[in-house]
């Protein structure tokens, strides 16, 4: 039986008689010349490649088979598919983010600019007014932290009165100065603890009124009997250092009957230092004044006072009136520094304004409770002086110098009840 295997060595049909291959005839023959079997197994017949294999088809969706939906009345609504040709539809309902316009982006027309977006100004006018509000917020913080302060005010008071009162101090002190401004500007001893300027102002209902009192005033010092005004304050310091503006202010009460709610004073550095802020003082001199010993040489007329004309006139006793024109003269120059302090041009102008704070916050002493917005108004009311306000002496009997009591009275009387002193009430 052929089961198509090659005969077994040996046995009849051994050998392949159509392929007799004999050794010497090239490939591996056997000795002696027989054929070799043929090889085993079979080689196996080509293969035909299959064909890929295909995934069963899609249902085709409602689109793709041509089917639109109708509305109401029967018609046929629009198609909405957005799909590129040869891309397969999702499934999903069209949307608008899908639809995207075919062809080439439309050109700007040659010689056009794109629209420029307008800036929004009233927003810019918000933040820059903000920013300017935190500027002069934090400056005034600053000016208010650096204040010079003292206890001035007693803890009690006996007086009561309306409106209010600021005591204002000129302080004739070098300790400040240098040698070469104390011989510029004639001062004089640097070691002096006297009080050149007094002044009360008051301000409430009417009018602002600013009162003088002569420096060489005879009148009762706490502990220390009756002696003149301008010494209180040297004898508080040297009893103990600090305690000379609360001993001057305890003077100051006792004599007029007032009660005093705010302490300002200002040495001469100071007083120098505003007057160069501010780029000079405007004031009309009535008469010429020479004096050697104030460092002061000056002209009648309206004119600019520098720094150190300026200190020397209101320093100055070389006039026919002495004591009472050198009141009268402080006066009407503090009225009109504070009009240029308080102007337009020196509040709006940063270039003035800066250094005028400054230089007040480091030279001015003001009591422990009172703060930046308390000189504002103390400003402002010293505008008002100016501005239809009284100016005047408290009256004197004598040139020792005595008040005449029954108008001194009269005078602190009005203003301890608000009100506006006048007639025999005024003095030089």
């Amino acid at each position: 039986m052929d089961d198509g295997r090659p005969p077994r060595r040996g046995t009849p049909g051994w050998g392949d008689p159509q392929r007799p291959r004999t050794a010497g005839s090239g490939g591996g023959g056997s000795a002696g010349g027989r054929p070799l079997p043929p090889s085993w197994p079979p080689a196996a017949a080509p293969r035909s490649p299959s064909p890929p294999r295909q995934s069963p088809p899609r249902p085709a969706s409602p689109q793709q088979q041509g089917y639109r939906p109708t509305v109401a009345g029967g018609r046929r609504a629009p198609e909405t598919s957005v799909l590129p040709p040869g891309r397969p539809d999702s499934g999903r309902p069209a949307r608008a983010s899908d639809r995207r316009p075919s062809g080439p982006p439309p050109r700007r027309p040659a010689g056009t600019r794109p629209p420029t977006r307008r800036p929004d100004w009233g927003r810019r006018i918000r933040t820059g007014l903000v920013v300017l509000l935190v500027l002069v917020v934090g400056f005034a913080v600053y000016i208010d932290v650096s204040l010079d302060r003292v206890a001035a005010l007693p803890d009690e008071s006996a007086n009561s009165t309306s409106g209010t009162n600021y005591l204002i101090v000129g302080s004739d002190s070098r300790a400040d100065l240098t040698p070469e401004q104390r011989a510029e500007l004639a001062t004089g001893d640097p070691e002096s603890e006297l009080t050149d300027t007094i002044m009360l102002l008051h301000t409430g209902s009417g009018p602002s009124t600013l009162v003088s009192i002569p420096r060489d005033s005879l009148v009762e010092i706490p502990g220390h009997g009756r002696h003149k005004i301008n010494s209180a304050y040297g004898r508080g310091e040297r009893e103990s250092p600090g305690s000379g503006p609360g001993l001057l202010v305890s003077a100051v009460e006792g004599a007029t009957g007032l009660h005093i709610d705010h302490y300002v004073q200002i040495g001469f550095t100071g007083f120098v230092n505003v007057v160069d802020a501010v780029g000079g003082v405007d004031l009309c001199v009535p008469e010429a004044i020479t004096d050697p010993k104030a460092a002061l040489d000056i002209e009648a007329g309206c004119q600019t006072l520098d720094q150190a004309t300026a200190l020397g006139y209101v320093r100055t006793r070389a006039t026919a009136s002495s004591d009472f024109g050198r009141v009268e003269r402080q006066r009407a120059f503090i009225a009109a520094l504070l009009q240029k302090v308080t102007s337009p041009t020196t509040l709006l102008n940063p270039f003035r304004i800066v250094p005028l704070a400054t230089g007040l916050s480091s030279a001015i002493t003001v009591d422990e409770g009172d703060h930046v917005w308390n000189l504002a108004f103390f400003g402002l009311a010293m505008r008002g002086v100016s501005d239809g306000g009284v100016t005047t002496t408290v009256p004197v009997r004598d040139g020792a110098v005595n008040w005449d009591r029954d108008r001194a009275s009269a005078l602190f009387q009005t203003l301890a009840d608000d009100g506006v002193p006048s007639g025999n009430q005024l003095g030089p």
